[in-house]
């Protein structure tokens, strides 16, 4: 296999970052930072989540949450309110003005990701979701994160692939 995969891995970044700069622009038109947009997108249609629910759902840092959450509240889009349940724990929603916003910027942003995929298909979602769904699981094995590369011998097929 030599150094193949670094081609795909490349490719798989470089959409990456082509897709967070395409959807970027209705996301700055409505002032928010893609962080921003990430944590009204989920919060919207709930009836607010814990830091580490946040955290767990968004594709957001444990360290860049709570300034994230921070500059929200300081735009009144977000509050935090105590948990009745546990004092320390805190749990944060949309304010009337950020769910207002969340109506609005939300479905802007899925029709113009739309565009993107205007002319894929149901198979082409298909192979995509194949090939991502193997990536994810791949990442995920618990055998792999601890892996040195000698211990992947040529021709070792791990079990989720077989």
């Amino acid at each position: 296999m030599g150094e193949r995969y670094l081609k795909s891995v490349r490719l798989l970044a470089e959409c990456l970052q082509g897709f967070e700069r395409f959807v970027a622009e209705p996301v700055r038109r409505h002032g928010l930072t893609h962080p921003q947009f990430d944590i009204i997108a989920t919060l919207g249609n709930t009836p607010g989540m814990t830091y580490k629910e946040l955290g767990e759902r968004t594709l957001i840092t444990k360290g860049t949450l709570t300034g994230v959450i921070d500059r929200l509240e300081q735009k009144g889009l977000v509050e935090r309110v105590r948990k009745c349940d546990d004092k320390r724990s805190f749990l944060v929603r949309l304010t009337a003005t950020g769910d207002t916003l969340f109506h609005t910027v939300f479905p802007a942003v899925v029709a113009h990701g739309k565009l993107l995929f205007a002319d894929y298909g149901d198979g082409d979602f298909e192979q995509l979701d194949h090939a991502l769904h193997r990536l994810r699981t791949r990442l995920d094995a618990p055998d792999l994160a601890t892996a040195v590369p000698g211990e992947l011998r040529a021709g070792h097929v791990p079990a989720d692939e077989r």
